[in-house]
């Protein structure tokens, strides 16, 4: 069944040629042959090509729409991103269209061709977790839709980005599980191709040798959810030499440990420490309530958003940012107190 919208793409592969070529001769790049132009304005007038309206009524002032690429909406963290970028867009009258890539990358190729075939003006995206390729999102470049990323970022696409200071959030975390006599840290890690995994990672093993602490690679594990730390607690547990803390790469993670310590027989925090990285209501529904890292979610979503509305309105025409919201480690009962 052909396609109710003809996309730059479509032309690119009638041609043979690259969708930035497209884009740039139907603009008449300088650039770009006459030869090329002509070829290329032809084969779009011959497939009924039309051009992004929706892109050229936001440089107008009127509504458009701005698509949002979420992980997972369950998690509070996205929760409270998604509300910062719909509150700001509404304000700046955008409608937010939403989706859900479910940790999947085929989900999320899926996902990129209909906001490219739904002309959307923008597009705010998080990285699922199997997604190690990213020629999807040059694509939507590639069809002059701008794009921003937050928390989980493409470094290799120039672009803006929004992060959470993943590193020093880590840091922080583990020096204080550190101050209070820990030495055996465990660190439950999300794959390592993302660059929050990297960043939390390095500031795990940095507070480690700041403090003259070796580190223990078989300590180090890629778990990132409360099922597989349900799972995977008891057998690290077991280890000649176990851990006396968990660093948790979010705060599901975190109640799996301290569900599965518990259900060892172990205390927390006087025989166990354990500490998230998320911040919200999961960290206070806890017994003993969770000590987390907070990640100001809302403020990374309104933070995105304010870009992403800039960048398609031209007041950051060819400029790229890359925004840090800092981090706060919240003291809670899941660690003891320092001395």
């Amino acid at each position: 069944m052909a396609k109710t919208q003809i996309t730059i793409i479509d032309i690119a592969r009638e041609l043979n040629i690259s969708p930035s070529t497209v884009s740039r001769a139907l603009r008449n790049h300088p650039d770009i042959s006459r030869k090329t132009v002509e070829i290329v304005k032809e084969c779009a007038e011959r497939l009924s090509y039309k051009p992004n309206e929706m892109a050229l009524n936001l440089r107008l002032g009127r509504n458009n729409i701005i698509g949002v690429i979420v992980p997972e909406i369950v998690h509070y963290f996205f929760s409270s991103i998604v509300q910062g970028i719909e509150e700001t867009a509404s304000a700046e009258g955008f409608n937010v269209m939403l989706f859900r890539s479910e940790e999947s990358y085929e989900k999320e190729l899926k996902i990129t061709e209909s906001l490219i075939n739904a002309r959307v003006a923008g597009v705010l995206a998080s990285l699922s977790k199997e997604t190690d390729r990213y020629e999807h999102y040059q694509q939507i470049l590639d069809n002059d839709i701008k794009l921003v990323f937050y928390d989980r970022i493409c470094i290799g696409i120039i672009t803006d980005r929004v992060v959470v200071d993943d590193y020093a959030g880590a840091l922080s975390a583990v020096e204080h599980l550190i101050s209070t006599g820990c030495r055996r840290i465990a660190f439950y890690s999300s794959p390592l191709h993302l660059e929050i995994s990297k960043n939390r990672r390095n500031g795990y093993l940095d507070a480690l040798r700041k403090n003259s602490i070796p580190v223990d690679e078989s300590l180090i594990f890629v778990c990132d959810t409360r099922e597989k730390a349900m799972e995977l607690t008891p057998q690290v547990l077991s280890l000649p030499e176990p851990p006396d803390s968990f660093f948790a790469i979010n705060d599901h993670t975190a109640t799996g440990i301290l569900y599965a310590v518990k259900k060892a027989g172990l205390r927390v925090p006087e025989d166990i420490s354990i500490c998230g990285f998320s911040g919200g209501d999961l960290a206070l529904a806890c017994d003993p309530m969770l000590t987390t890292v907070e990640q100001h979610g809302y403020e990374v979503g309104k933070t995105a958003a304010k870009l992403l509305i800039d960048k398609i309105k031209g007041i950051t025409h060819g400029q790229y940012t890359n925004r840090i919201i800092k981090t706060k480690l919240m003291v809670r009962g899941t660690t003891k107190t320092a001395p």
